[in-house]
């Protein structure tokens, strides 16, 4: 909700029958140019999408879920695992430590890639909502 200002400034912007002005510093309203509308743009950007590809909100092809890309995801992420491990876990022996590496592991690698399924169905669901 606009402030009480903000509606101030607009209501003299279209002071004048849907004429736009500027009011100077010594008070005088300058006549200006309308602005473009910003609806004309957008009706010029349409695009048709192929059917079974989804898009994300930037507009964007979302890949289907799979475990080969959860796996890279994994890869890069499990040395910062182990580090974060090394530092947390001082007083632990080497094999405890591996065990919790690998128990974070296998909590990770299908949490991954749930979350990523639960994303391309919801971008999928609001994708093929009716548009207002």
């Amino acid at each position: 909700m606009p402030s009480r200002k903000q509606r101030r400034r607009r209501e003299k912007l279209k002071r004048h029958e849907y004429e736009y002005v500027i009011e100077t510093e010594e008070g005088e309203e300058i006549p200006v140019d309308r602005p473009p509308e910003r609806e004309a743009k957008s009706q010029g950007r349409e695009r048709k999408i192929p059917e079974g590809v989804v898009l994300d909100r930037r507009g964007r092809v979302l890949p289907k879920p799979s475990f080969q890309r959860v796996m890279k995801r994994t890869m890069i992420l499990f040395p910062l695992i182990v580090l974060f491990i090394l530092v947390a876990y001082k007083n632990v022996s080497t094999i405890q430590k591996a065990l919790i590496a690998v128990e974070l592991l296998v909590i990770f690698v299908p949490f991954s890639y749930f979350v990523d399924r639960m994303m391309y169905r919801a971008m999928q669901k609001r994708q093929n909502r009716p548009r207002r």
